[in-house]
């Protein structure tokens, strides 16, 4: 399966920077039309690529005839189909609008960008989708200059986004001008050219051809080497010019909801799973559960002559080779030991992978740090080859920490919290391992083995900050050159439906357990993408949204009628390997804020059940003031509630 772990991948920022073309609004369909209910009802269509992708991108000549094909294929799909699904709308009718302003076809790209900012739910998306495009369009239209790279040009267009951007309201699109500013201080022609020779170009050796789902992804980096680099100094003089003068950040509205327990209240011990990237038990000692019986996992030793060799085990090996605090299975689902997801040759690395995080977190942010500095400088001299280690570095350093992160967020202000560390391992390479039939279904007997621990050690709630699709799979498939675009369909319906199967089954076959886990960061209906487990239905399930200090949703959050509450997932702060604190963004960190009030409940009262808990939350939710689709996270009411219960008893 394929995780969320907090992508810090570079690739969706850089994609994202295609001239910030969101989504567009929804055409009337006619009812005859055939409807998608689910994504993986639209059409495949390939695109035959001679030579390299780097090629194709960077000329005009061979770039049109492969232009105008997906051109043909989108504009058919969105005629043929009646497609609710605001998002594959956005990314459709977004590809179109790339291929609209890389053709000069400046009208209709209006008319996109108004349908996109009508397609949009969430407040700031709304203000600020295509506003960089109707900007530039602007200023070519006052200054008759098509050149993005005149200094004229560029001047008048610095000076029109200043004032446009100081004009929209700051305390609702203050993240997404800064990500705006951050997104520019990234890109660069090596980087997307890296992207492509170490994520696309390979693919493409071995189908000789492009999915759909490429083609567009090839169509957003044209898009950004044309429009969005030239682009790039005055976009970042602009917004930093706006950003400077606002220093107060917005208000938080959680230290108020916050309920912190103390050792003195004499609550119930509570078992939390944390079934995650792995947890450092070092940064938790007074936290953590115990195997009272203790597991052994080591490959037996085989003489010469086939036999098995007796290991001869002491005690200090049994020490050793032992997970005292849980469980752990490596990349193919093996059983192995190791609390900590493992780093090994790059743990002397940590501290240039952490400072790395630490600045594309702080330029994203729009903070001057020294990290962010450093980060600018290395980003300025990386060269193609130099892509593919930096994306996996970052990605790596991400699975090594994501963890240990949650889990504090998790049992944060809870004495009585035991963490469990369900270990997984996630993959971190550019291109992931060829997803198998026969590896899915080790998956599935991983998954019943986790549940199956959980239910013999007590466990009340688990947290599962992680997540994946039938996209995924897909892509993965292509990616490592398996077969057409129709096989790859086929051959990942089946191995997505043993994964999907066998989990949804282990959880339901542990009823008396709360399971609570993360949207999603994609911006997407997690029913319509299928997405696992965030879309599963279940009575002790529940799906977390993202919302940031202020109750505002984030820009990446997934959605869906699966998406109970919201909760923090905004910057939030919490300890990594290691002991030092760094702030992480994303529906990874909103879940552990809801497995944390659970947790307490659970404390509170040993007899409720994952029902009663469920309903304890949904009591306490809080519609927001801006978005009454947004129902906010209250654990100060939903405790006060139990209270009441209790106190109602005595």
């Amino acid at each position: 399966m394929i995780s969320f772990v907090s992508s810090f991948r570079f690739c969706a920022v850089v994609l994202a920077l295609s001239f910030f073309c969101c989504p567009v609004a929804e055409v009337q369909a006619s009812p005859a039309k055939p409807k998608i209910t689910k994504l993986d009802d639209l059409p495949r269509h390939t695109y035959p690529v001679q030579g390299s992708v780097v090629d194709l991108v960077s000329s005009a000549d061979k770039f049109a005839p492969f232009a105008a094909q997906v051109r043909a294929d989108v504009e058919k799909d969105l005629a043929t189909y009646d497609i609710e699904d605001k998002t594959t709308l956005k990314n459709l009718k977004g590809t179109l609008l790339k291929l609209d302003l890389l053709e000069g076809k400046n009208d209709e790209g209006r008319k996109l960008v108004a349908e996109l900012q009508g397609l949009e739910d969430k407040p700031a998306l709304k203000l600020t989708t295509g506003f960089l495009v109707l900007v530039r369009l602007d200023v070519q239209d006052q200054t008759k200059l098509t050149d993005l790279s005149d200094p004229v040009f560029q001047a008048a267009f610095q000076k029109e986004l200043t004032s446009r951007a100081n004009a929209l309201p700051w305390d609702v699109v203050q993240t997404e001008i800064k990500h705006m500013k951050g997104g520019f201080e990234i890109v660069s022609k090596n980087l997307l050219i890296g992207e492509i020779q170490s994520e696309i170009d390979p693919a493409v050796k071995q189908t000789g051809s492009l999915s759909n789902e490429l083609a567009a992804e090839v169509v957003g980096i044209r898009s950004s080497l044309v429009v969005s680099i030239p682009l790039k100094p005055a976009v970042v003089a602009a917004l930093t010019d706006v950003i400077q003068p606002h220093t107060v950040a917005k208000a938080d509205i959680w230290k108020d909801r916050a309920v912190v327990f103390t050792e003195d209240q004499k609550l119930t011990p509570v078992v939390v799973g944390i079934w995650d990237s792995g947890v450092d038990p070092a940064v938790y000692p007074n936290q953590l559960f115990n195997d009272p019986a203790v597991h052994f996992v080591a490959k037996p030793q085989v003489t010469a002559d086939g036999k098995t060799a007796d290991l001869n085990l002491t005690p200090e090996m049994i020490a050793k080779n032992s997970d005292l605090h849980g469980l752990a299975f490596d990349l193919h689902s093996n059983r192995v030991h190791g609390e900590l997801y493992p780093m090994g040759d790059n743990a002397k690395r940590l501290p240039e992978l952490k400072d790395q995080i630490k600045g594309i977190l702080d330029i994203q942010a729009a903070v001057d740090s020294p990290e962010a500095t450093a980060l600018k400088q290395k980003l300025s001299s990386l060269t193609p080859d130099q892509v593919k280690p930096f994306l996996e570095d970052l990605e790596l350093f991400g699975n090594y920490a994501h963890g240990t992160h949650v889990a504090g967020i998790a049992t944060e202000g809870n004495p009585f919290a035991r963490i469990l560390i369900a270990r997984l391992t996630f993959d971190y390479h550019v291109i992931p391992e060829k997803p198998t039939v026969e590896q899915a279904k080790k998956d599935v007997i991983a998954d019943q083995t986790y549940v199956d621990y959980f239910k013999q050690h007590g466990v009340r709630v688990v947290n599962m900050s992680w997540g994946g699709s039938l996209k995924d799979v897909e892509d993965a498939l292509e990616k490592n050159g398996v077969g057409n675009a129709d096989e790859r369909k086929k051959e990942a319906r089946e191995i997505f439906d043993i994964g999907k199967v066998g989990l949804y089954n282990a959880l339901k076959g542990a009823p008396d357990i709360l399971f609570i886990a993360s949207a999603g960061n994609s911006n997407n209906d997690v029913n319509f993408d299928e997405m696992v487990p965030s879309s599963f239905d279940l009575p002790n399930f529940v799906t977390v949204g993202a919302v940031d200090q202020a109750g505002d949703e984030t820009s990446f959050t997934s959605f869906g009628k699966n998406v109970i509450a919201y909760a923090d997932g905004f910057e939030v702060e919490s300890y990594i390997p290691g002991g030092s604190r760094l702030k992480l963004s994303g529906t990874s960190m909103s879940s552990p804020e809801v497995t944390n009030l659970a947790a307490k409940l659970f404390a509170m009262d040993p007899t409720l059940k994952p029902a009663d808990v469920i309903q304890l939350i949904k009591d306490g939710l809080d519609p927001t003031p801006k978005d009454k689709r947004i129902l906010l996270l209250n654990p100060k009411k939903s405790v006060d509630l139990l209270k009441a219960r209790l106190g109602s008893k005595k």
